[in-house]
């Protein structure tokens, strides 16, 4: 009976906004909160949703692309900061990316985060131009492993 009327909180620290939270209930009655965070993939300088087994290396094997936005990376970054999405992310899937990227965190000061090819020499660039954090996962891991 206890857990039927507890409210599972979201993560204590981090602002909410009703824009950015569902409620849900499970079986034995609980609610709790899911979070939206939203995130901005970008290929080639385009907002794209893309089919990950397929994204290579190889220029002549294109990745297979589930959808590519006619909005803009900028456009996206104000839509989530006009309603309040915190705690996204944009993810940049090879080079050419840069310009957009940068384009999001200038319409989002501080309300995203940023990750592809991020290493020591250009993580302050970003943190400079409004990421919140930056995502570093290709740089410490090497084949699989921890560098």
């Amino acid at each position: 009976r206890e857990a039927a009327s507890r409210v599972m909180e979201p993560n204590p620290g981090v602002a909410s906004s009703p824009s950015n939270l569902q409620a849900s209930s499970t079986a034995i009655g609980c609610r709790r909160f899911s979070r939206f965070r939203p995130c901005i993939d970008l290929h080639a300088g385009k907002v794209k949703q893309i089919v990950g087994s397929t994204l290579t290396d190889d220029p002549d094997r294109p990745p297979v692309e589930n959808f590519v936005a006619s909005r803009s990376a900028a456009e996206f970054g104000a839509l989530y900061r006009d309603s309040q999405l915190q705690g996204g992310h944009i993810i940049m899937l090879g080079p050419g990316n840069e310009e957009a990227a940068l384009a999001a965190l200038a319409a989002y000061p501080s309300g995203l985060q940023v990750g592809g090819g991020i290493n020591p020499q250009n993580a302050a660039r970003y943190l400079d131009a409004g990421a919140s954090h930056v995502i570093v996962t290709s740089y410490v891991f090497r084949d699989g492993h921890l560098d």
